[in-house]
């Protein structure tokens, strides 16, 4: 607890702070902070399935993991890449489920600093605890439950740095965008490189020292976050908040009906998008020639093309949202994610192509997975900023925390489809594979339209949209 936070005439939270990049300085704190969990979260995500195909999970190393044939017997005994599949699915799936609870913790008991702080701490014990085979699994479940307290709440967290009317909320989820891609792009370099060339446990270890160090920066910047009535020393939170709660209105069960109608259409659309780090991985790593003067470069390093690429493209559909505007009117947020879903599935049809173009025997050379790299990110430029901006534009401010964690939700059944869909890879044609993805991508494409055209004027019609430029 700060002096700061103690006495609000000292505090250094300012809503019309423009002192970082001209947005309020909090949003520097949280924008490195989240670049540093990303930074470790994507580190161990990139090496995780890689981890287990080719080493965890082979006869020789799999029975030191405590717990995994129970485990194992809940899948229906498989093993090798299904079951590594199957596991990154459950796991990748349970990471977006948590934030839910990790908001109503927050809404109603911790606040979101201290949510934020113990999921970080907890996140940090996970990491460490994947530098050994025997604590895999409490490691994983370390980092669903940690990963749960911290993400929701520190997303809305940034949009509580502005008041109502401030436009420069949209470009501050820009910022915090590309503060998850900078970790994103780093953490393959370091974390992968690490684990693939000087052994896997020291690749995991990094990525605990990340998030040792988004916690520290998280820390530092407590005195430029919003106050919350959690942070009146020596009360309980309940005691504190004298005011009672404004009640629901019809426009507040409108916008959050709307937004819950949303969320198993994003689910598949970001099928062909997380497929990135399970199945995509193990087939670059067993096929594209990822060859540099006779050595072979991380396959974790694709990863880290593909952040390069996605943060190079937010910044280029938002500039050109920016010059649209100018001459003509904006597509609103539904709009773009159509829109997104169209390149989406032109980014498959790039794999199918690298797939069916390449003779039997051969290694894929790199055109195919470049390109599926550019479109795939013009489509994500379209769809998760837009997306995660429009929840917490429609989220009422009564259960503001609690609805961006729904909005993981999407993830969660995502990321479970990624996982059971992911273990067709060594059994199912690689055309048919990705043409399977093309059409998750024009399913949710379609339903969009229609949920745009039949839906959206009726339940949305009270909601003032708000500038997200791509947002």
């Amino acid at each position: 607890m700060t002096v700061a936070e103690a006495t609000p005439e000292l505090r250094l939270y300012d809503p019309e702070d423009r002192s970082f990049l001209g947005h309020p300085k909090g949003l520097g704190y949280l924008a490195f902070t989240e670049a540093w969990e990303r930074f470790s979260y994507y580190g161990m995500q990139t090496l995780l399935v890689l981890y287990m195909v080719n080493f965890l999970l082979k006869p020789e190393e799999v029975g030191s993991v405590a717990g995994i044939e129970q485990l194992r017997s809940l899948y229906g005994g498989i093993d090798g890449q299904p079951f590594a599949s199957a596991i990154f699915g459950t796991y990748a799936a349970s990471v977006y489920l948590t934030p839910i609870f990790g908001g109503w913790i927050a809404d109603r008991i911790l606040g979101k600093r201290r949510t934020v702080l113990l999921g970080a701490i907890v996140m940090a014990l996970g990491h460490f605890l994947m530098a050994f085979n025997v604590t895999f699994l409490l490691a994983l479940l370390c980092l669903i439950v940690g990963s749960g307290l911290f993400k929701g709440n520190i997303a809305s967290q940034v949009g509580s740095l502005y008041s109502p009317g401030d436009l420069r909320r949209a470009d501050a989820f820009q910022i915090f965008y590309l503060g998850i891609n900078a970790g994103v792009i780093a953490s393959p370099f370091i974390v992968g490189t690490l684990g693939e060339k000087v052994g896997w446990h020291w690749g995991f270890g990094a990525a605990g020292i990340g998030m040792l160090i988004g916690l520290a920066i998280y820390l530092a910047g407590q005195k430029y976050l919003p106050k919350e009535h959690f942070d009146v020393p020596g009360k309980a939170a309940a005691k504190t908040d004298k005011k009672p709660r404004e009640p629901m209105t019809r426009q507040d069960w409108l916008a959050t009906s709307a937004l819950i109608l949303l969320i198993p259409v994003l689910a598949l659309a970001i099928v062909p998008n997380n497929q990135i780090f399970n199945a995509y991985l193990v087939w670059g790593d067993q096929q594209f020639a990822l060859y540099w003067g006779g050595e072979k470069l991380p396959t974790s390093w694709l990863v880290s093309l593909d952040a390069i690429v996605s943060v190079s493209f937010l910044a280029i559909v938002a500039g050109f949202y920016r010059w649209w505007k100018t001459k003509w009117t904006e597509p609103d947020e539904l709009t773009k994610i159509i829109i997104g879903s169209l390149f989406s599935i032109g980014g498959m049809a790039c794999l199918y192509l690298a797939a069916a173009t390449t003779p039997p025997g051969e290694k894929i050379g790199l055109f195919w997975p470049v390109m599926f790299h550019i479109v795939n990110a013009i489509g994500f430029a379209h769809m998760l900023p837009v997306s995660l901006a429009l929840f917490a534009r429609l989220a009422p401010k009564q259960i503001n925390a609690t609805v961006i964690g729904l909005y993981y939700l999407s993830f969660f059944a995502g990321n479970s489809i990624v996982g059971y869909v992911g273990g067709w890879f060594e059994t199912m044609p690689i055309t048919q594979f990705w043409l399977m993805h093309m059409g998750f991508a024009a399913t949710a494409g379609a339903v969009f339209l229609l949920f745009k055209l039949l839906l959206a004027p009726r339940l949305m019609r009270d909601a003032e949209p708000e500038n997200v430029a791509l947002s």
